[in-house]
């Protein structure tokens, strides 16, 4: 009997070495995430020291390493050079802290929210709800190649900040918070700023813009100008548009 010979051998595809300064760079970026933790424990600290004006800026700092790390993990190619590290699940687990329990402490801790049991019970929904968003595996979809986020997008920072930029009553507090806690589960499908492509340099002028009135009303408070307070809100007008029309522009799409 004669003996089938063995395949060539195909020599597995060149890939070239990675240097240790590319290993470092791509690591940084994981640490520059991970900061988020501790501006959010930052949070919570001057929350119940009353320091409303520093948790703000702190809200500011998460915002800005939130809105940049995506771009620096792609630019220095994190997944191919860590791969053993989830940064997804490190950017959620910073954002749940920085953008929904951060928020809820300051409001709960400085009588934002409803007095006794039911303004606990209030800052509580939120963490609940969004402990359902950021566990499910649809709460960032790509359809037709667009990025969004699926129901309201846990910016319960951003509602905290006008809550105290505009004064806002316990009650009407609660009543946003819990309205936003239903449009969790509601399937809209909203803009994911730094990655929807529809508009997108409009959307990147506008939220620069935004980030610089949220800058100036922070300063300015507790007597921020009218108008700059109306012209930040005008970009949220545009976001939520922008976003319903996307939706229900797919759904056509899906329709025909």
């Amino acid at each position: 009997m004669t003996a089938t010979p063995a395949p060539p051998h195909t020599p597995p595809p060149h890939t070239p070495p990675h240097s240790r300064a590319q290993w470092l760079a791509a690591a940084a970026v994981h640490t520059y995430t991970a900061t988020g933790s501790v501006l959010a424990l930052l949070m919570v600290h001057y929350s119940y020291r009353g320091d409303v004006d520093t948790v703000l800026w702190l809200f500011f700092a998460a915002m800005v390493v939130d809105g940049t790390d995506g771009m620096l993990a792609r630019r220095f190619r994190v997944k191919e050079l860590v791969p053993g590290f989830d940064g997804a699940l490190l950017d959620n687990i910073v954002d749940y802290m920085t953008y929904v329990l951060a928020p809820m402490a300051l409001l709960w801790a400085n009588g934002y929210l409803p007095d006794g049991t039911f303004g606990g019970i209030v800052a509580a929904v939120p963490l609940m709800a969004s402990c359902v968003q950021f566990c499910r595996t649809d709460a960032k979809p790509v359809v037709e190649g667009e990025h969004f986020f699926l129901g309201f997008p846990s910016y319960w920072n951003v509602l905290a900040f006008y809550v105290i930029a505009t004064g806002m009553g316990t009650t009407a507090t609660a009543v946003a918070i819990l309205v936003c806690t239903v449009l969790v589960f509601v399937p809209i499908r909203y803009v994911y700023p730094s990655r929807t492509e529809a508009l997108w340099q409009l959307t990147f002028v506008l939220t620069a813009l935004w980030f610089v009135a949220y800058a100036v009303i922070v300063a300015q408070l507790p007597d921020p100008q009218t108008w700059i307070v109306a012209g930040s809100v005008g970009y949220l007008v545009y976001y939520v548009a922008l976003s319903l029309w996307l939706t229900l522009a797919s759904g056509r799409r899906a329709v025909q």
